[in-house]
């Protein structure tokens, strides 16, 4: 796990589902995470301008399609990033529960926290936008899975609710389960 400023309950919602998980620096290299074998790399949460982090976007350049790839909130916008995308400011930012958000399958009601977000114009064709927030219509998740990555903006983990979105973490780890069996 990429730590930009991780919250205990998503390494305890990882851990729950059996997830053995190691913490690195957001500042650790693409060479020396994958030097640890790990199954996957998840890029957490962190405050602030994911733009000021460019280390974080070179290693998530690197990892890509060498590795499962999940990342949420800052760590969406650096998986963005990393995609060739852009990011901007939001004039008020998301903050609090009961933010509606469509994905492929239904309206999930979600958590956030973030006061950046994903400019769609700005993305290659190649990525999948996965998740709309329905009040401003920005980009809320994303894949491509041919690269065997895909993050969420919101708080899939958030306690004590909502739940909608913990399905994401089951995602992630039989995204894993497909690469190594690849």
């Amino acid at each position: 796990m990429n730590d930009y400023g991780v919250k205990w309950n998503l390494l305890r919602s990882l851990q729950h589902l059996g997830c053995g998980i190691e913490v690195v620096s957001a500042k650790e290299s693409a060479q020396k995470i994958l030097e640890r074998k790990p199954h996957g790399v998840f890029l957490s949460n962190g405050p602030g301008d994911p733009s000021a982090a460019p280390y974080a976007v070179e290693t998530v350049k690197e990892l890509l399609g060498k590795i499962p790839v999940f990342g949420v909130c800052m760590g969406h916008q650096i998986l963005a990033l990393a995609l060739g995308g852009n990011t901007y400011k939001l004039k008020f930012g998301h903050r609090g529960g009961n933010q509606p958000v469509l994905s492929t399958k239904k309206v999930e009601i979600s958590s956030h926290n973030h006061g950046y977000a994903v400019d769609q114009m700005s993305l290659p064709k190649s990525v999948r936008v996965t998740h709309l927030n329905l009040n401003d219509k920005t980009i809320e998740g994303l894949s491509v899975p041919e690269l065997f990555c895909f993050s969420v903006q919101y708080h899939p983990e958030a306690a004590p609710g909502p739940h909608d979105s913990s399905y994401l973490f089951q995602e992630f780890i039989s995204l894993m389960k497909k690469f190594w069996s690849l």
